[in-house]
């Protein structure tokens, strides 16, 4: 064979990698509206950026004729390319090869590419479109997907994780994206589920669809698994880049900052008209964060997901922060079980990937009831103050108007670690509402009084101007001012740059137990 014949043999073996399981199922998938894993990677990275790995490899399978089924690629797109210049590694399934369902060169493709990720230091993202395992291989498959598994839990909290489900996703397939740090979904497009609807009505009897069952929708509202829901593919890819503009590459690394665009200085009027005066009237915290954060830079996480809490991240005079805040405008802003699942999850990733964190306080404790209490709102609510009690990272707090109870301690408080803790000339920090405490303190006078409504009303009064105020808190330390709203941007901004180098020595440990 000549040398050109070599040349040609080579391209031909790519470009029969390149078309995957070829041109009708190709057409198969964009007449579902979805890209192929190749379109994906391509959209996804910086152009001309992508390096592919084991573009050639096959299955080794001989069962039910698989021997004569081999596709090079074996289902999966694995390499690296840049977003924005920063490299990040890939891998993409192919549904147009056995549906992606996964085998144990294609786990082997994937392991690779997550174990060149943590050796070099660059965030993983995968975009997920598989039938789940591969049959036909058996055991092998089950091996290939636990040897994932493991380098998911290996690379947690060393590189960002990032997972677009964007078809399919079942069984054993759901556990490495439930593992990453960020999900994708796409509307009407992907599913997740560990077992499927007809599964389900076999063993229960239970009629449920897959949108029902997992669905975008379900899974961003209900089990909180989704943490974005674009609508479309490209969408989602979009996303996921401008999700890792504020990224560091690593945990060792420092999260990029960009050109600052606002003025560190600009001091916003409107903030002091956000709050209301009526102590029970809702507002929408969004507005306070935007009104402190870098013009147009806040971008939310879970954002239909316990949303009684905001998560997501900005820029504070182009550095990256994380963003946590009680929401007034659902639930009153309590804690409940999600919130505090939601919460907890978004400050540990912060903290283990040094983007400082901000929280905005306006909280009147945990939600009362039976179903909180025996959903296990006491070991849930721990799982928050654990994660602020042993980040690292600047914390800096912000109480608006309520920090009540073990709320108030909860919520990123000095007594947990906080660097800087301020309030709002109107907050009220106490061990519960002026209303509740009245009515234990002073029952009997109330009861005594010919006026009781007038007389616990003015016994409210007093109780708020001597307790419900910041200034007892202030008096303590344990706020550190009192600030007028609009001069809230610059003093935080002033404290992250002081707080920039700080650095804490815990005592040596394995790992905590976190209350599971």
């Amino acid at each position: 064979m000549s040398r050109e014949d070599d040349i040609e043999e080579l391209r031909e073996r790519k470009e029969r990698a390149r078309m995957g399981g070829g041109q009708d199922r190709i057409d198969a998938q964009h007449d579902r509206g979805k890209m192929t894993a190749r379109e994906g990677v391509d959209y996804l990275l910086d152009e001309d950026s992508f390096v592919e790995i084991d573009q050639l490899r096959e299955h080794r399978s001989t069962n039910f004729d698989m021997a004569d089924k081999g596709v090079p690629g074996d289902g999966v797109v694995t390499g690296y390319g840049q977003v924005d210049g920063r490299t990040v590694f890939v891998f993409a399934h192919d549904f147009t090869v056995f549906g992606g369902a996964l085998g144990e060169e294609f786990a082997a493709k994937v392991c690779k590419v997550m174990d060149k990720a943590v050796e070099t230091g660059a965030p993983i993202v995968g975009l997920n479109d598989s039938a789940g395992a591969r049959i036909q291989e058996g055991i092998d498959s089950l091996a290939g997907y636990a040897d994932i598994f493991h380098r998911n839990q290996l690379a947690s909290g060393v590189v960002p994780q990032i997972s677009a489900i964007m078809g399919p996703c079942a069984g054993g397939a759901v556990y490495s994206p439930a593992i990453t740090d960020f999900v994708f979904m796409i509307e009407e497009t992907s599913h997740m589920f560990i077992t499927g609807p007809d599964v389900i009505e076999t063993v229960t009897g239970e009629e449920v669809t897959f949108d029902e069952l997992g669905g975008a929708d379900a899974h961003a509202t209900e089990s909180g698994v989704a943490h974005f829901t674009p609508a479309a593919e490209k969408e989602a890819l979009d996303d996921i880049r401008y999700l890792l503009s504020y990224l560091p590459a690593n945990n060792v690394e420092d999260p990029p900052r960009v050109q600052p665009w606002d003025d560190p200085d600009r001091a916003d009027e409107g903030l002091r008209e956000v709050v209301p005066d009526a102590p029970q009237q809702p507002y929408d915290m969004t507005r306070v964060i935007e009104g402190v954060v870098d013009e147009d830079s806040f971008f939310e996480v879970a954002q239909r997901y316990a949303r009684n809490l905001v998560t997501g991240f900005a820029r504070m005079d182009g550095h990256s922060v994380g963003v946590v805040a009680n929401q007034p405008r659902v639930s009153a802003g309590t804690l409940d079980i999600d919130a505090s699942l939601k919460g907890s999850r978004f400050v540990r990733f912060c903290d283990a990937f040094n983007v400082p964190i901000l929280t905005f306080v306006d909280v009147p404790g945990f939600m009362p009831g039976k179903d909180q209490e025996m959903g296990g709102i006491i070991k849930h609510g721990a799982k928050l103050l654990y994660a602020y009690s042993e980040a690292t990272v600047p914390l800096a707090t912000v109480i608006t108007r309520k920090a009540y109870g073990g709320a108030y301690d909860v919520m990123a408080s000095k007594h947990v670690g906080a660097d800087v803790n301020y309030a709002w000339p109107g907050a009220e920090i106490a061990v519960m509402g002026p209303q509740g405490a009245v009515d234990i303190l002073y029952d009997d006078e109330i009861e005594a009084a010919e006026q009781v409504e007038q007389k616990r009303q003015e016994l409210i009064d007093e109780y708020r101007d001597a307790f419900a105020t910041p200034y007892i808190a202030a008096k303590r330390g344990y706020v550190d001012d009192v600030l007028e709203p609009p001069a809230t941007r610059a003093r935080l901004i002033d404290d992250l740059e002081t707080l920039d180098g700080k650095r804490v020595d815990h005592p040596g440990r394995k790992h905590g137990n976190i209350p599971l």
